[in-house]
């Protein structure tokens, strides 16, 4: 599929920005995720350090630049879906994960400082593959569709 600026695609299309957008669901947003972070699989991303040992507010608010969430957020159609920011809490709250499932994919003590893209990658399409399609859907995710 290509995609084209908004500015290109005014010369062959009529655009209407007023047009309401359907809504994501958990794993469309996940899903999506996961092939913006597959663009560049081998990209070294930053992580977050300590996330389990944070207050609950500073955990929150916790981001840096070159991470997966602010990957994410860097993507036109999640920040349409709702992403507003690039923080942890933010993630957390958008991709309806856990603590420990967001923990999972951006911690520092589980990639130690830098991890790649496509890694991050795969282990948000195993946790969205977990949650809903059982044994099978997990084996898509680990294997690939």
């Amino acid at each position: 599929m290509e995609q084209h600026a908004v500015d290109q695609l005014k010369a062959i299309a009529k655009i209407n920005r007023t047009y309401p957008c359907s809504e994501m669901s958990r794993n469309e947003r996940l899903e999506r995720w996961a092939e913006v972070l597959e663009r560049d699989p081998d990209r070294s991303l930053n992580t977050l350090r300590e996330t389990e040992y944070q207050p609950a507010d500073m955990r929150a608010a916790m981001r840096d630049d070159g991470t997966a969430i602010s990957v994410a957020f860097a993507d036109p159609i999640l920040r349409e879906a709702g992403l507003q920011n690039d923080t942890y809490g933010e993630a957390k709250r958008f991709f309806e994960l856990t603590d420990w499932q967001l923990h999972r994919l951006v911690c520092f003590c589980h990639f130690g400082g830098r991890v790649s893209s496509g890694t991050i990658a795969h282990h948000v399409r195993l946790m969205a593959a977990r949650e809903t399609n059982g044994i099978i859907g997990r084996l898509f995710a680990f294997f690939g569709r």
